[in-house]
C-alpha cells in the first residue's frame, strides 16, 4: 500500500493558532495515514485528535476582554493587545480508539491527541472484506504541547448609561500560506451606577458579555502520489483545490468586580463561557477503495471525495472564574490575569486608555 498524505494537515492548525515555524517544521514531514480511513472514520479521528487545540483556543479568545469593571466615561476609549494561552488539561492528551465510534476500521488503547505525546501510537486494521487484503494504519502522533497563545486587539468606547461598547477586529491577513480573520464585540454595563454615592467608592461591579468569531484557511495537498487508476478526469492538478477551514467561536457572560486605585487595580469575575469549533475540507480528495479484482485497496476515480463532512468539535463550555491586577502609568495600561476553568487561561495585555 502506497505511502500517502504526506501533508501539512496538522502544520494548518498550527499556523492558524500559533504561527509556531519550529512545530510546522516538525510536522510538515508528517504521514497523517489516518485519512486513508475513510471520510467518516476520518472525520471522527480528525475530531478526536484536534479537539484539545481547538477548545484551548476558544478559551483563548475569550480572554483579555476587560481589566477593570468600571466603564470609561462617555467618549472615553482604550486600546489594547492582548495575548492569551488557552492550557490543554492532562485529561485530553489521549482518546480511546475504541469508542470514537468507527465504522470501517478497528483499534484498541488510547492514542494521542494533538496536544498529547508522541507515542505509543495504536494502529487501526480495516474490517475484513472477502477478496482484499486488509489495511492497517497507524494513529497520528501527538506533539506533546498543551499552551495554546492567542493574540487580540481590541478597542472600547464610553456609551451613555454607565455602558462601554467593546470591538475586536482582525482583517483578512496571510500567515505564511494560510490567512487568518476575527471579529468580535462586547458589552460592559455597571451596576454601581443605580448605588447613591457611587462616585466616591474605589469598586465598581458590573455585567460583561461578548461574543468573537475567527476563521482560518490554508491549502493542503493531500496526493495519492500513485495515479495509475485514474481516469483523465484526474489529472494530478485536481488535487490542486484542496482547503482546510477552521470556524472558531466563543462568548462568555460574567459578573465583574474591582478595586479602582490611582495606579494600580485589582479585579476578578464570576461568569460562564462557551466555544464550538467547525472544521471543513473542502476539494477532490483521493482516498483508496477495496478492490477485489486487484485484491487489496487501490486509489481509483470511485475513491475521489469531493469534500469531507463538515466536523463540529465537540463544545467545551462551563463556570470560568478569573482574578488579575491593571497597572496605569498616565494613558498606559498594563494587565495580567488568570481564568479558572475546564480549559484555563492566562492572559496579559498592553493598552492606551483615556477616561
Amino acid at each position: 500500500m502506497n505511502k500517502m498524505f504526506h501533508t501539512r494537515l496538522m502544520a494548518t492548525v498550527i499556523s492558524m493558532v500559533i504561527g509556531s515555524n519550529a512545530l510546522i517544521a516538525q510536522l510538515a514531514d508528517d504521514a497523517f495515514d489516518f485519512l486513508l480511513v475513510g471520510v467518516n472514520d476520518a472525520s471522527k479521528i480528525t475530531e478526536a485528535y484536534i479537539s484539545p487545540w481547538a477548545n484551548a483556543f476558544g478559551a483563548g479568545v475569550n480572554g483579555s476582554w476587560y481589566n477593570t469593571a468600571k466603564p470609561h466615561k462617555l467618549g472615553g476609549f482604550d486600546i489594547t493587545f492582548g495575548l492569551n494561552v488557552g492550557i490543554v488539561p492532562s485529561t485530553d492528551d489521549t482518546y480511546d480508539v475504541s469508542k470514537i465510534g468507527l465504522q470501517s476500521f478497528t483499534g484498541t488503547g488510547m492514542a494521542p491527541t494533538i496536544s498529547g505525546p508522541e507515542g505509543p501510537l495504536p494502529v487501526l486494521t480495516s474490517k475484513p472484506i472477502s477478496g482484499v487484503a486488509s489495511m492497517s494504519v497507524q494513529t497520528q502522533r501527538g506533539t506533546d504541547w498543551k499552551y495554546i497563545p492567542v493574540p487580540t486587539l481590541q478597542a472600547g468606547i464610553g456609551l451613555p448609561l454607565g455602558s462601554e461598547l467593546k470591538i475586536r477586529y482582525i482583517p483578512k491577513i496571510p500567515v505564511g500560506d494560510a490567512d487568518i480573520s476575527s471579529w468580535g464585540v462586547g458589552l460592559l454595563h455597571s451596576l454601581m451606577q443605580y448605588l447613591p454615592g457611587d462616585e466616591l467608592l474605589p469598586f465598581d461591579v458590573s455585567l460583561f458579555g461578548a461574543f468573537t468569531k475567527l476563521t482560518g484557511n490554508v491549502p493542503i495537498n493531500l496526493d495519492p502520489g500513485n495515479p495509475q487508476f485514474y481516469s483523465s478526469k484526474y489529472p494530478s492538478s485536481a488535487w490542486d483545490d484542496q482547503n482546510f477551514e477552521m470556524t472558531a467561536k466563543a462568548w462568555n457572560a460574567s459578573a465583574i468586580a474591582s478595586l479602582n486605585l490611582p495606579v494600580f487595580t485589582l479585579y476578578g469575575g464570576l461568569g460562564y463561557s462557551s466555544t464550538a469549533t467547525i472544521i471543513n475540507m473542502t476539494g477532490n480528495f483521493p482516498l483508496p477503495t477495496p478492490s477485489i479484482t486487484e485484491g487489496e485497496y487501490i486509489y481509483e476515480d470511485a475513491g475521489v471525495v469531493k469534500d469531507f463532512p463538515t466536523i463540529e468539535v465537540k463544545n467545551f463550555s462551563g463556570l470560568r472564574a478569573n482574578a488579575g491586577f491593571r497597572l496605569k502609568f498616565a494613558v498606559i495600561t498594563w494587565h495580567v490575569d488568570y481564568t479558572w476553568a475546564q480549559y484555563s487561561v492566562v492572559s496579559t495585555g498592553l493598552g492606551i486608555s483615556f477616561r
